[in-house]
């Protein structure tokens, strides 16, 4: 949700007024010469010295582009965002507050409409190589055998360690109809191997469900996304058709997204009228944000899975069914992202995510650095992914009550039904 905000430019946006100057000088005198003439002629809208720091973040620009070994390594778009990227990861609201590039901002905006041109999996970074999070359910990369966790080693025979992330992800998407060849090392495996995968229009769905044992709806909700009440909705009304007595809102690795859409969400399961959410802004003002929905879905007990992949939205949702205990909440603690973003569109196509204003539940906890903690505490083995709905379309309940889903079992047990022997999981009450 976007907010009107009157404000002065920020030391973000004077560095990219800079590097603006940076790309029409000729060489390191042109730039230092005009970053004093800004400071000079009052255009930095900091206090004089601050404004002097900048002629030391140009120098350092000139002299690794005149000194440093490798010429190809100078990249000045990606440069530029990793200053302003570091400069906003000293806010402390690091994995929240940042920039976006204008092809990072691009895509962003066509994850939250549901729809792409690709092979369908979300992808980031660790440890310096891209990594598979998860792929999207009924997508391109999901049928072809892309699992949570594969390190992408090579594109096309192209290797992917100096690659960026950008680079990595636009070398994967193209067009409906081609086909890439993604080399991963997947986890159980103990040599790579090559997946060629044909592109299509990849519709990303926001929920999808199945009736588990007993009767029990596991509504998986995948992203916060334009589409995530409709879905949703339509999910409940399906598993109330085909009897369920029961309901799981699996919430693992769910990203957030549009905070109208959480508090939807959440309102599907609480009162009409009930408090959601608690936004606090920077002057310590509230704002709260109440359950809106006439009809919602009280009476079928619940569960809400949660781990760490599960952030902003996800952990409103979680936070507001925890607190009026409408459901247990069983996982591993939550990323902790409880800040309100709010989107700052750039000249250059880009744009700034900043924490605005800070989330708190119904009870006024904190959501920022602390995370939703779980009722009962489930820890996956390390080697485990999440059952989706998806991936539990071909397996019998048999086989299900089988897996070393280990939260999504607990979850069955709470909810009454008899699951096989899970040896001693990792399971501490709150």
């Amino acid at each position: 949700m976007k907010r009107v905000m009157a404000w002065r430019p920020p030391l973000w946006l004077v560095v990219l007024l800079m590097a603006a100057t940076l790309a029409l000088g000729t060489g390191a005198g042109y730039v230092q010469g005009a970053a004093q003439q800004q400071a000079a002629n009052g255009m930095c809208p900091e206090s004089p010295q601050i404004c002097s720091q900048f002629a030391t973040f140009w120098k350092v620009w000139n002299l690794a582009e005149e000194h440093f070994l490798d010429p190809q390594a100078i990249k000045p778009d990606e440069m530029i965002a990793g200053a302003i990227n570091g400069m906003l990861d000293t806010l402390g609201d690091q994995g929240h507050t940042r920039y976006n590039t204008p092809e990072e901002w691009q895509r962003q905006q066509e994850s939250l409409s549901g729809e792409f041109e690709g092979i369908g999996a979300y992808v980031s970074e660790e440890g310096g190589m891209p990594v598979i999070v998860a792929p999207i359910e009924g997508s391109p990369a999901e049928a072809a055998g892309i699992q949570a966790g594969d390190i992408i080693l090579r594109i096309d025979g192209e290797r992917t360690d100096n690659m960026t992330l950008d680079e990595v992800v636009s070398r994967i998407r193209g067009k409906p109809g081609t086909s890439v060849t993604l080399t991963v090392q997947q986890l159980n495996r103990d040599t790579p191997i090559d997946i060629t995968i044909t592109r299509a229009r990849v519709q990303i769905p926001a929920v999808t469900w199945r009736m588990l044992p007993g009767k029990v709806a596991h509504l998986r909700l995948s992203q916060f996304s334009e589409k995530a009440v409709p879905e949703l909705k339509r999910a409940l009304d399906e598993a109330r058709q085909q009897g369920a007595r029961a309901l799981i809102l699996d919430l693992r690795n769910n990203p957030g997204g549009l905070l109208e859409q959480a508090i939807g969400v959440a309102s599907q399961f609480l009162p009409q009228d009930t408090v959601v959410l608690r936004v606090r802004d920077r002057d310590g003002k509230e704002e709260v944000h109440r359950a809106n929905e006439a009809q919602p879905e009280t009476t079928l007990p619940m569960v809400v899975l949660i781990n760490g992949g599960s952030a902003s939205s996800s952990e409103i949702v979680a936070g507001a069914l925890q607190d009026h205990r409408r459901a247990t909440v069983i996982g591993v603690p939550t990323a902790g992202l409880g800040t309100v973003l709010t989107p700052f569109t750039l000249d250059n196509g880009g744009a700034v995510y900043l924490g605005t204003a800070e989330w708190l539940t119904p009870e006024g906890r904190h959501i920022r650095n602390a995370g939703i903690e779980p009722d009962i505490r489930v820890s996956l083995p390390t080697d485990v992914r999440p059952l989706t709905p998806s991936a539990m379309r071909e397996m019998s309940d048999d086989e299900i009550l089988q897996s070393q889903d280990t939260q999504l079992l607990r979850a069955l047990e709470v909810l009454g039904v008899n699951t096989v022997a899970l040896g001693p999981p990792a399971i501490q009450p709150r």
